[in-house]
């Protein structure tokens, strides 16, 4: 199913760097083995937006307690869900490292980077109006929040290398799916002609 999303990928666009913010999906220690081949490209994808002086938010995906903060997760992962505090909670060293402050992090506690957080005060704090979303997994947190993002009414960018999942036909499957009808599909090289073209 190699590259089998481009046959739909009908739309081609570059992010406005006046108007984008780049989130970064749930790179933490618990999926550290899935986000391992993509993680220069999510180091890329992040100091390419630093320099356009884009605004990076980085999500962790956290559950404060398994008896109290558990929702559907909890029965459809049969409890094993990342638990604050814990070292699988953190964000992976490379990507701490990029963090620049608290007001970056957005901790969640289901697949949308936007349900119950403040994600969304956020960005129309500072006027966004188109996303990238970058990280894993790609067919759940990161598709939730694209798809959620879109409904929301702000344009998607959605990279194809800089996320990852459990195999490639789910990897695919997503990018079938979003490019189809909810985002235009971009990756390092097309972020940087786009993004830093002086």
């Amino acid at each position: 199913m190699a590259s089998s999303w481009r046959k739909y990928e009908t739309r081609k666009r570059d992010p406005n760097p006046q108007s984008v913010a780049l989130l970064v999906i749930d790179l933490q220690n618990h999926f550290s083995s899935m986000a391992k081949p993509i993680l220069h490209n999510a180091l890329t994808t992040i100091d390419i937006c630093r320099r356009a002086s884009i605004p990076v938010f980085f999500t962790r995906h956290v559950h404060k307690s398994l008896a109290t903060d558990t929702t559907m997760l909890g029965e459809w992962w049969n409890g094993d869900l990342i638990i604050d505090g814990t070292p699988d909670s953190e964000l992976i060293p490379e990507i701490k490292r990029q963090v620049n402050g608290p007001d970056e992090v957005v901790e969640k506690n289901t697949y949308s980077a936007f349900h119950n957080t403040c994600l969304q005060e956020k960005l129309v704090e500072i006027g966004v109006e188109e996303v990238i979303v970058i990280g894993v997994m790609t067919n759940l947190c990161c598709e939730t929040t694209a798809r959620e993002a879109f409904v929301r009414g702000y344009r998607v960018f959605f990279s194809t290398d800089a996320t990852a999942t459990v195999n490639e036909e789910l990897h695919d499957a997503t990018l079938m799916n979003l490019t189809y009808g909810f985002a235009y599909l971009v990756d390092c090289d097309r972020l940087r002609r786009g993004l830093l073209r002086n």
